[in-house]
């Protein structure tokens, strides 16, 4: 029969909130996913719409930014401000709700990226 020394192993606590399941540290204070790589694209922003999964709610996409996600966030920021509209940023994709493709694509364009639309 195992000891309670040797399992060793948290089983349950409210202390720190959430954890998570890689690292087992606080989702407030993980190393693992901060220290995700960014991820490398071919230097062009693509801008598109997209209604998949949505209910039929359009969202604007903004996918192959090459940037850390302090400054994804902050620049998710400012986009849905010039739109008026509210979004978020979810694996490096930037989603600004409603159908804002040009105004979008004007912004980044402004911003001195190399902007296409993708899809439709």
């Amino acid at each position: 029969m195992k000891s309670f020394s040797s399992l060793a192993g948290l089983v349950y606590s409210t202390d720190s909130g959430r954890m998570c399941p890689d690292c087992r540290q606080p989702v407030a204070s993980c190393q693992c996913r901060a220290a995700k790589p960014v991820a490398v694209g071919d230097g062009v922003v693509r801008v598109s719409r997209e209604t998949k999964g949505r209910a039929g709610k359009g969202v604007t996409l903004v996918k192959g930014l090459a940037m850390e996600l302090a400054e994804l966030t902050e620049l998710g920021k400012q986009l849905k401000s010039a739109c008026g509209s509210g979004g978020t940023v979810k694996n490096g994709v930037i989603e600004v709700q409603g159908d804002h493709v040009e105004r979008v694509m004007d912004l980044l364009k402004a911003k001195g990226l190399v902007v296409k639309r993708a899809g439709g």
